[in-house]
């Protein structure tokens, strides 16, 4: 029997974890849907016509509500747990308080106009929706340095340039495979005149020079640079595929920028990511009441009753819509169906760390400007700051874990105390950049499934994962009644502020088509 779609990305979780199972989606067209219209959302306007609706959560997916139903003429309550907007799009700057269940209090010590994106980190061009509100809210966007090949990886001990890594595995597969055509190893495959055009495709594509050898003339790196007159420089020696062939850490970074959502160029609001947040806000601030956590969802005759906050107040609302994470959502009392509470249970949510350090830009000294890092440490992953080139500081993502590398880092990396984190990834820049850790200082850690009010990231249940979406995806896409769903949990776009803004959206044509359909209440009637 042939290996399934399923088959296949569950042997490949067991092999590189949840994200060499979402790396295999994308390579089979599984994960991304293909990219929405450019074309601004818009209700029909008056469509809400005093309907009051009550949104629970004000982080992407609930400000995008907020802001469409305002103009749309509905009556606007926006329910946040937190003591801020924008979820999981935490963007921390100097002063603000960090807290983290089970672990001791942070105050961020950053300098002016330093900040460390703790959640959402990139844009990719293909998010029209997410682009789009920057656009029309006037929110501008830099580029951001998602790939740089003269960034460091270090595994196995070994630490090399990206561009030498990139190159010389290139090379050492084109070397491989013009000694297969010359062998006649393909001849059932390629003519004579297509197995000459495949050998001169290969020495232009990998570097192949006398003798069917990988001779490496400079992009992967020198050892010494070209320079002026006389100075021709010497290319860096390639390295053996043996060394290439043990480093298993190798194929997430060597794919990454081929991923559709991480492909050049990427984007990124100036001054923080939450800033597209913060402009969805302000037009609906009256409206949103923070520290105000849900604590029952009830139905109340046609309509709804949400209880919340410490004193257990209560609101009642025509329609509501939900963007709570289902990891959240499945333990406050409600009024569901069984069916809803059952695809409700046990939905694990992916880990995640982040480790932020200001540091005069030592970096910028070894000409790496932007880009990624990538270390089988449990740190795993770092970025460079894409903002103010040449200014004396920036902040450093010594540390962006996920289960990039191994699928084991992030519950690692989570038990770990802030200190652990520090130490492990100020060894890690050491190895990277060495005699520069200590330039590093003012750390500050986000575990977000130590953060209250989120417990995670995304749902890393297998129903996410296409083609077996059917299961009990479909049925929490279901409405209760006048409680509709919204959240980038329920979109082919998961972790993406994309996502939730898509989920947004067809929450809010549901809501308006059961409006449409229902009599106007007494109370807008009235107004």
């Amino acid at each position: 029997m042939g290996l399934t779609r399923r088959g296949f990305l569950e042997r490949l979780g067991l092999a590189g974890g949840t994200s060499a199972v979402y790396l295999g989606m994308e390579a089979l067209g599984l994960l991304n849907a293909p990219p929405a219209s450019a074309e601004p959302f818009a209700l029909p306007p008056g469509s809400g016509r005093g309907r009051k609706v009550v949104i629970l959560g004000a982080g992407i997916a609930g400000l995008v509500c907020a802001y469409e139903l305002d103009k749309a003429g509905w009556d606007v309550i926006v329910l946040e747990a937190r003591d801020r907007v924008a979820g999981r799009v935490w963007t921390i700057r100097g002063g603000d308080r960090v807290v983290q269940t089970g672990r001791p209090d942070q105050v961020c010590g950053f300098g002016e106009g330093l900040y460390l994106n703790a959640g959402a980190a990139r844009i990719p061009t293909a998010h029209h929706n997410i682009l789009g509100y920057a656009k029309r809210l006037g929110v501008p966007i830099e580029a951001m340095v998602n790939s740089n090949r003269a960034a460091k990886w270090d595994f196995g001990g070994r630490t090399v340039e990206g561009r030498q890594a990139i190159n010389d595995v290139r090379g050492r597969v084109s070397e491989l495979l013009g000694k297969a055509v010359n062998r006649g190893a393909l001849d059932q495959e390629l003519s004579a005149g297509d197995k000459s055009a495949m050998l001169q495709f290969l020495g232009a594509y990998g570097e192949i020079g006398e003798g069917g050898v990988y001779t490496p003339l400079g992009r992967s790196g020198y050892d010494e640079l070209p320079g002026g007159y006389t100075q021709s420089g010497r290319p860096r020696a390639p390295m053996a595929l043996t060394d290439i062939l043990g480093n298993r850490g190798w194929i997430l970074p060597l794919l990454f920028e081929e991923i559709f959502d991480q492909q050049a160029p990427m984007f990124q609001p100036v001054g923080g990511m939450d800033r597209i947040a913060d402009a969805l806000y302000r037009p609906v601030a009256a409206r949103v009441r923070l520290n105000a956590p849900v604590a029952a969802i009830r139905r109340r005759g046609e309509g709804v009753r949400i209880e919340h906050g410490p004193g257990r107040q209560h609101t009642d609302a025509d329609y509501c819509i939900c963007t709570l994470p289902v990891n959240l959502l499945s333990r406050i009392p409600n009024d569901f169906s069984s069916a809803k509470r059952e695809a409700m249970r046990d939905i694990p949510y992916l880990p995640s760390v982040k480790v932020g350090f200001e540091s005069r830009r030592f970096w910028e000294d070894e000409g790496v400007y932007g880009g990624l890092a990538w270390t089988d440490s449990p740190n795993e992953n770092i970025i460079y700051p894409s903002d103010r080139w040449h200014s004396p500081k920036g902040v450093l993502v010594t540390a962006y874990t996920a289960g990039w590398i191994d699928q084991n880092n992030a519950p690692r990396f989570t038990a770990m105390s802030h200190e652990e984190r520090f130490r492990i990834c100020r060894e890690s820049i050491e190895r990277l950049h060495p005699g520069r850790s200590g330039e590093l200082e003012r750390p500050v850690t986000v575990a977000w499934a130590l953060t209250p009010w989120s417990e995670g990231v995304g749902p890393i249940h297998p129903d996410w994962f296409p083609p077996v979406r059917p299961g009990r995806y479909t049925e929490l896409l279901r409405p209760e009644g006048p409680i509709v769903f919204a959240g980038e949990h329920l979109s082919y776009v998961p972790f993406w502020q994309e996502g939730a803004a898509l989920s947004a959206h067809e929450a809010m044509k549901v809501l308006t088509a059961q409006a449409r359909d229902r009599a106007m209440p007494p109370s807008a009637a009235a107004a």
